[in-house]
């Protein structure tokens, strides 16, 4: 008995705590190690014992809009050069993993991929959908690369990457760069 009210109250401290980080995007990586502890922890329970919800953290859209407005990290930031210009971004990967952490009930879609007619180019349209305990938003957007693009991907993974960034921007998420002096 002693040692389940332990573990009880460890797994109660660790819930706690995710739900503090959501508080600071700063702590999005702290939170991925505690989620993932309190995974491992549910996965060691006894027959009978309470479950702890790990998933399905959701909350009302003003509250999920509130932190994906925030600032992210200046370390999750990259910088690439496009015509001659530093380009501040957040990979697509973290992006996701934000989504992740804060929106556990989102969800993405290809909306269309089209060729431009000289075959040069590749836009895509991405909608991403935020689900909240009171509603559920969408926003979309494009984004373009050239056939000829030499970056890591394809032209069409290159174009959806792009877009999806865009369409969570639309949210809140990184939209501070698009404001910032790059000098």
């Amino acid at each position: 008995m002693a040692l389940t009210l332990e573990k009880s109250l460890s797994q109660f401290s660790l819930l706690r705590f995710i739900s503090s980080c959501h508080n600071s995007p700063h702590l999005f990586l702290a939170y991925a190690s505690a989620r993932r502890q309190l995974s491992t922890a549910g996965e060691a329970r006894e027959e009978g014992d309470e479950e702890v919800p790990t998933e399905g953290i959701s909350r009302p859209l003003s509250v999920i809009l509130r932190q994906l407005n925030k600032k992210v990290p200046e370390s999750v930031i990259r910088v690439r050069h496009q015509d001659g210009f530093p380009v501040k971004y957040i990979p697509w990967h973290v992006v996701n993993r934000i989504l992740n952490l804060h929106v556990p009930e989102w969800s993405g879609e290809l909306r269309s991929i089209t060729y431009s007619p000289d075959g040069k180019t590749v836009s895509v349209v991405y909608r991403v959908t935020l689900h909240g305990t009171d509603a559920e938003i969408s926003r979309e957007s494009t984004g373009t690369a050239s056939v000829d693009d030499k970056g890591i991907g394809d032209p069409v993974q290159i174009a959806e990457a792009m877009a999806f960034r865009r369409a969570c921007a639309r949210f809140g998420l990184g939209l501070h760069l698009y404001h910032e002096d790059m000098s």
